[in-house]
C-alpha cells in the first residue's frame, strides 16, 4: 500500500487507536436474532431499535430509514475506535542544564552590610532574594541546592520542582553548616551530584564571601576534579567591601577577606566565569549574566502529536441516528 499511495496521503489518513472496536459492527444483526423469552417480550432490551436494523420488506422510505440507522451505527463504531491523525512536526523545548547552586552559609554571611528594598540586611538575606529570582527564570532546568560552611551538605537533589528548592533556600540560616568555609568540599560534592548527568549540561554556580579555611580537599584540586568530570564552575564572590566593622561602624581597610585569586583560578580551570559583587544590585546583574551564559531553552527531539478525530464521526452518528428515528415511515 505504501508503494501505491503518496507519502503525504498516507500521513493524512487517520489511524485507529482501538481498531478492535470495529468488531462491534455486526452487533445489530446479532440482536435481531437474539432468542426471545416468549412471542411478545424480547429477552434483552436495547436502545435505538438495534434489533430492527436489518430491513424487512417495506417501502422505499423504510429502506432509507434503515440505511440512515446503519450509517449512524457505522459512524458510532468509527468514533469508538478513536481515529487519530498526526499533527505538524514540533520541536518542544527541553531542559538545557543540570545545575547545582552552592551557597556559603559560614558565619561571615551574617554580616549586615547589604541594601535590599531600602533597608540594611545580612549578606545571606540579600543572596537568598537574588537566588530566588534566578530560580524563577530557570524553568525547564533541573536544579539542586547545596550549602557549605565547615562541611558541605546537599539540601535538594537535582529537580524540576523549583518550589522545593526555594523553600529549602528560604529556611537556610548562616552557621547551619558551621562557621568556617570549605570551598573544596562544596565543589567536590557538587561534582559527585552532577557526574552522571548529560555532558555539556553540568553546571555549578558557587557563591561565597570568604576564603577556604577548612575541608578535606583543596579548592584547586577540586577544580581539577570538576574539569575531569566536565563540570563548568561559575564562581561568585559576594560582599567583602574592603571594610571591617568596629563597634558597628565601618572602618576602611586595604585587605579584602575574599580570595579572588583562587575563585578566579577555579572558574578558569573549569571553563566557567568569575564574578565579583560588592552589593545586591551587582549580584542581581551577575545572575542575569549567568542566564545569558547558560541558556535555558534548547530544541528537543522533533515529535508529531496525535490529534484525536473521534468528534467528527461521533457528530455524524448523532445526525444519522436522529434522522433515522424521525424519518417518515417509522413504524
Amino acid at each position: 500500500m505504501s508503494g501505491i499511495l503518496p507519502a503525504g496521503l498516507l500521513e493524512a489518513m487517520p489511524a485507529f487507536a482501538w481498531p478492535w472496536l470495529w468488531l462491534a459492527v455486526p452487533v445489530p444483526l446479532l440482536m435481531r436474532w437474539w432468542p426471545l423469552r416468549d412471542a411478545h417480550t424480547p429477552a434483552l432490551r436495547v436502545p435505538y431499535e438495534m434489533g430492527r436494523f436489518a430491513p424487512a420488506p417495506g417501502t422505499r422510505r423504510q429502506s432509507l430509514r434503515y440505511l440512515l440507522l446503519w450509517l449512524g451505527w457505522l459512524c458510532l463504531c468509527a468514533a469508538a475506535a478513536r481515529p487519530q491523525q498526526l499533527g505538524e512536526m514540533l520541536e518542544p523545548p527541553q531542559q538545557a542544564r543540570q545545575m547545582m547552586l552552592a551557597l556559603d552559609l559560614s558565619g561571615s554571611m551574617q554580616e549586615a552590610d547589604m541594601q535590599l528594598g531600602g533597608r540594611v540586611v545580612e549578606r545571606l538575606t540579600a543572596a537568598k532574594a537574588v537566588l530566588a529570582d534566578f530560580l524563577e527564570r530557570r524553568e525547564g532546568d533541573r536544579i539542586g541546592l547545596l550549602v557549605f560552611g565547615q562541611r558541605a551538605y546537599a539540601l535538594t537533589p537535582l529537580t524540576r520542582d523549583h518550589a522545593s528548592v526555594r523553600e529549602q533556600l528560604r529556611d537556610s540560616v548562616a552557621g547551619l553548616a558551621g562557621q568556617e568555609t570549605a570551598l573544596g568540599d562544596a565543589i567536590a560534592l557538587s561534582v559527585k551530584r552532577l557526574r552522571e548527568q548529560p555532558e555539556g549540561q553540568r553546571v555549578l554556580i558557587l557563591l561565597t564571601d570568604g576564603v577556604n579555611t577548612t575541608g578535606q580537599l583543596e579548592p584547586l584540586k577540586a577544580a581539577e576534579l570538576a574539569r575531569a568530570e566536565g563540570v563548568r564552575v561559575h564562581t561568585v564572590a559576594f560582599g567583602g567591601s574592603g571594610a571591617i566593622r568596629f563597634f558597628g561602624l565601618p572602618v576602611a581597610t586595604a585587605e579584602d577577606p575574599i580570595d579572588e585569586q583562587t575563585l578566579r583560578a577555579i572558574a578558569t580551570e573549569t571553563g566557567g566565569r568569575f564574578f565579583r559583587a560588592y552589593n545586591t544590585e551587582e549580584l542581581a546583574g551577575i545572575y542575569v549574566e549567568l542566564d545569558r551564559l547558560e541558556p535555558v531553552i534548547a530544541a528537543g527531539p522533533a515529535v508529531r502529536p496525535k490529534i484525536e478525530r473521534y468528534p467528527w464521526p461521533l457528530a455524524a452518528a448523532l445526525l444519522f441516528g436522529v434522522l433515522g428515528l424521525l424519518w417518515p415511515g417509522r413504524r
